[in-house]
This record gives C-alpha cells, structure tokens and sequence, in this order.
C-alpha cells in the first residue's frame, strides 16, 4: 500500500511537470523564456489566473476554450500532462528501490526526452538548449551515481552512437541532421551498451512504417520531411523501460 501510495505521488508531481513541458514545447522554439511572462492565452494575452492552470482539471473546468476570448484549446495540454504523469508513476512503480537522487534523474530524462519529442514533431527541430544537458545529465550521473551503467560505459555509448550517426547525417543529410545526432548520443549517455542499439532498431522500424503509412495515405513522394525525434524518443523509452528484459528474452530464444 505504501508503494502504491508514493508512485501516486510521484504520478501527481508528473503530472505538474507536464503542465510544465506544455510552456517548454511552445517557446523554447521560439527563443521565449520559459519563466517570463506568466501563463497566457495565446490569442488574446490574457494572463491566466491560478484556477485557470491546474493540470488537466483546468482544460475541462475551461470546456477547452480561454476564458478570456473563447479560443479553443488544444486536448496536447492535458494530454501531455497526463502521459508524464503516467510516465513518472510507471518508472516508480517499477523502481521502488531507486534512491531519490537517481529517481529524480530518471523523471528529468523521461521529461526532457518527451518535450524534444514534441518540440521535433512541431518544428523540425532538436534545440540544444535540450539536448546537450541531456547527453551532459546522462554522462555526469553515470559517474557519481548508481545509474545502471558506469561513467566510462555512458561516455562510451555516447561518443560511439553518436559518431556513427553523425558519419550517416554527413553521407545522407536529408535523411538525418544534426538534431538527431545529438538526441542519439544523449540518448546513449543513459542507456549505454546493448541498449542503446535496442532504442535505435525500435526507432528505425518503427519510424520506417509509419513514413510508409504516411507516404502512402497522404499519397506524399518519398522524399517528405518526417521528424524522426519521435521515433527516437519511443526508441529509448522502450529501452529505458524495458530493455534489459527484451534483450533478455532475445538471447534466450536465439
């Protein structure tokens, strides 16, 4: 009951940072701070009042729409707010052994991971701002704690995947740039060896049918712009989550 109760807590807290990542998705493309000003409608610049901001309950309290000009608002906001929610939960839920340094550690990863994700899928874009201090979190907490994987491993990983990916950006940059580069090497910082290679065929596979899907539905020539921030961040979720258990079931079949 005790582990049921602190994961719950721990899925509330997500939830607020979710509410959080809504404000980092929307201006950090844009060169915004991401502290100033306060919450507004975006169409009218009404500034939000407290109850007007409460994760998830607000959007349904609201009816969806800004209180101010009536201005619909997107079902992301609570959407978003509930996926790190339930993201936070599961991992402290599957974690209870975790001490709170590398708890928080982890809830900083999935959180920053999941805003490069929508950030990508918005504009195109990895900014650095996001993805060096997560390839710098994940070499940084290797080395002073008990992350899964030592320092030299995470540094490894990093510099390995992310010097592979940056030779193919170089040979095919319009399949892959710079961005990706870097949210790969990040991602590698925290996952280390084999996982690392887990995040990545996920991503690929997954990323490969879903362009295909798109191509066909949407009748687009194969050369359409896909983000594959996305794919990456599943990718390394599943691993983060998972990957030790796949990997093993894979060698114990094969």
């Amino acid at each position: 009951m005790e582990e049921i109760i602190l994961s719950l807590f721990w899925g509330v807290y997500g939830i607020i940072i979710g509410s959080f990542l809504n404000v980092v998705v929307y201006r950090v493309p844009r060169g915004e701070s991401i502290v100033r000003p306060r919450s507004h409608c975006t169409l009218c610049n009404h500034t939000l009042k407290a109850w007007e901001v409460i994760p998830i309950f607000s959007f349904f309290i609201l009816r969806g729409r800004c209180h101010q000009c009536g201005a619909k608002i997107s079902w992301r906001y609570p959407g978003v707010e509930f996926l790190t929610g339930l993201l936070f939960y599961l991992w402290s839920w599957y974690h209870p052994e975790e001490s709170l340094a590398v708890l928080w550690t982890h809830f900083i990863i999935i959180a920053i991971l999941l805003a490069l994700a929508l950030i990508d899928y918005d504009t195109f874009r990895l900014p650095d701002v996001l993805t060096f201090p997560l390839l710098l979190l994940g070499i940084g907490t290797a080395f002073v704690l008990p992350m899964g994987i030592t320092g030299w491993e995470s540094l490894a990983s990093a510099v390995g995947a992310g010097s592979l990916f940056a030779l193919i950006a170089k040979l095919y940059p319009q399949g892959m740039g710079l961005g990706d580069v870097k949210l790969i090497a990040g991602i590698g910082s925290f996952l280390g060896f084999p996982n690392i290679l887990l995040a990545l065929f996920i991503a690929s596979l997954v990323g490969s049918i879903v362009g295909i899907l798109w191509i066909m539905i949407h009748q687009k020539e194969f050369k359409a712009q896909i983000p594959f921030g996305p794919f990456l961040v599943l990718g390394a979720y599943v691993a983060l989550f998972m990957g030790d258990e796949l990997i093993r079931v894979y060698f114990t079949l094969f």
